[in-house]
């Protein structure tokens, strides 16, 4: 269970580094630099702990789909980014796709 919440930070961890590169991209502020470097670290930090028990396919996976719907629907919330139909379809289709390879997880 433990390396489920180790996978769930470094999610969020990368999230909040996504989040600040598109801040530190607007206003060039070494602060917003200084944690996308902050987040990233500790988001692939996390992410290692979890492989220890996860396997490397099912982690990368589920990392990289979270957070690509997470910045899809942030970045339209956040910075206006364009919604359309076909986003939030395949939106769902990414979240789907998260929750089945939990589902059928063999890894506790």
């Amino acid at each position: 269970m433990i390396y489920w919440i180790y996978l769930s930070i470094a999610i969020i961890l990368e999230v909040a580094g996504t989040l600040s590169l598109k801040l530190s991209s607007q206003t060039n502020s070494l602060m917003a630099t200084l944690l996308v470097v902050v987040f990233y670290v500790s988001s692939f930090t996390f992410l290692w702990l979890a492989i220890k028990k996860l396997d490397i396919s099912l982690a990368y996976a589920i990392w990289a789909g979270a957070g690509t719907a997470l910045i899809a629907v942030l970045g339209w919330l956040l910075f206006k980014d364009s919604m359309t139909v076909m986003k939030v379809l395949f939106i769902s289709l990414i979240i789907i796709g998260v929750v089945g390879l939990k589902i059928t997880s063999t890894n506790s």
